[in-house]
């Protein structure tokens, strides 16, 4: 009776994996010519990425290109992993996103909230988090307070990080996102905000808790509710569960272990895996619905998530921190955009992520190129920036109408 009801359970299993995968959303698949864009140059993807294969820059990734909403290009090369064992790479594997939580969880995720009225770009983080303190001068001068648009731009004064290490020693192994926020908020301030850039993971986990006292939901749950499930993002998410374990593509070996379904980014590990800075992982079609959705001004298959103008305001360099080159959430044109390569116009938008990820999004053409990689298998070592410019310029150059 026992084996009866265990072999059930297994069948109900399968059954509702198999229709969680039915109903997620996909994109065409199309030649390149049917879009204007020529197979033949496309196919010089192939010798770029095996090059960097065989120099070991990665041990594998998943490529996947598409124009006027249809997929040209959808390819996996190498291996998922080295350590333990070598695996061949999938195209449906999860990736850790790493970085691009930021555009596609927390700054989706905040604008959400600035159409819905809940919040403001110029309100004042202190509204939110008391103990953050602005920024202090010669002879003491206290610089001005900032705001929600300096968190999204990376203008707001904030290091780039935090001493993980000294966390973990007051903090054991874990640490809740307040008291991580108290100790975030309390950190001496780089410059004024609004007159630097500096790429910031802690602005985003501060963005994070703001979503969560004024939703009471986590950046995960948020998240989940009013993007990924209403795409059909159904291998999105943060914290994979243990039926989608084995699907993860393994970062790096910790303690003679490799990272596999947990995050790989520290801040974030000490969070439990949740964080507004990093934790997101997907698919490469998934995400290929994300950017559709994007390019279509915030709507796909009848789901809007946002509206053309805040799609706009988002990725546009925002007028007051010009100097930037960033966008809300998006980067634009600053020192981090290679991932876009020397090609595309001034449209492109994109991000990347520090385990190898990256998307870049060309409004002008119509184009979107997302390459995943697992460059930090097994030992952080591994090297991308270089391909990820290859590779949108290939891709960039295959457009010939």
């Amino acid at each position: 009776m026992a084996k009866r009801i265990e072999r059930l359970s297994i069948c109900i299993l399968f059954f509702l994996q198999f229709i969680s995968w039915s109903q997620a959303q996909s994109l065409p698949e199309v030649k390149p010519e049917e879009v204007g864009m020529s197979s033949v140059h496309l196919e010089l993807l192939n010798s770029a990425v095996k090059e960097a294969l065989g120099r070991k820059d990665f041990p594998g990734a998943v490529i996947l290109v598409a124009r006027r909403g249809k997929v040209v290009w959808r390819k996996a090369y190498g291996e998922s992993q080295w350590v333990p064992s070598h695996e061949p790479m999938m195209i449906s594997m999860i990736f850790d996103l790493a970085s691009l939580t930021k555009p596609i969880a927390t700054a989706t995720s905040i604008m959400i909230l600035v159409e819905e009225g809940k919040i403001s770009l110029w309100d004042k983080v202190k509204n939110f988090i008391p103990e953050f303190s602005p920024y202090v001068g010669e002879n003491e001068t206290k610089g001005k307070d900032a705001r929600i648009w300096h968190l999204l731009t990376h203008t707001s004064g904030l290091p780039p990080y935090a001493d993980v290490t000294e966390i973990e020693r007051k903090n054991a192994s874990s640490c809740d996102l307040n008291s991580l926020i108290k100790r975030i908020a309390r950190l001496e301030k780089t410059n004024p905000p609004g007159e630097a850039f500096h790429y910031s993971c802690l602005g985003y986990i501060t963005l994070a808790l703001i979503l969560e006292k004024i939703t009471g939901e986590t950046i995960a749950e948020f998240s989940e509710r009013n993007i990924f499930y209403p795409l059909k993002m159904t291998h999105t998410f943060f914290v994979p569960s243990e039926e989608f374990r084995k699907q993860c593509v393994p970062t790096e070996v910790i303690k003679g272990k490799p990272l596999r379904g947990i995050v790989h980014d520290p801040l974030a590990r000490l969070q439990g895996g949740i964080s507004g800075n990093a934790g997101l992982f997907s698919t490469v079609d998934d995400l290929a619905v994300f950017a559709q959705m994007m390019l279509n001004k915030g709507e796909f298959n009848g789901a809007r998530i946002l509206s053309p103008l805040t799609v706009e305001r988002m990725t546009e360099v925002f007028p007051e921190v010009s100097f930037s080159g960033r966008g809300l959430g998006w980067d634009i044109n600053s020192e981090y955009s290679t991932n876009g390569g020397d090609i595309f116009g001034r449209c492109l938008y994109g991000h990347t992520g520090y385990t190898g990820t990256s998307t870049c999004i060309d409004p002008e053409t119509e184009t979107f190129v997302i390459f995943l990689t697992n460059r930090v298998h097994p030992d952080d070592k591994g090297a991308i920036v270089s391909l990820r410019s290859k590779v949108a310029n290939i891709v960039a150059s295959s457009i010939e109408r």
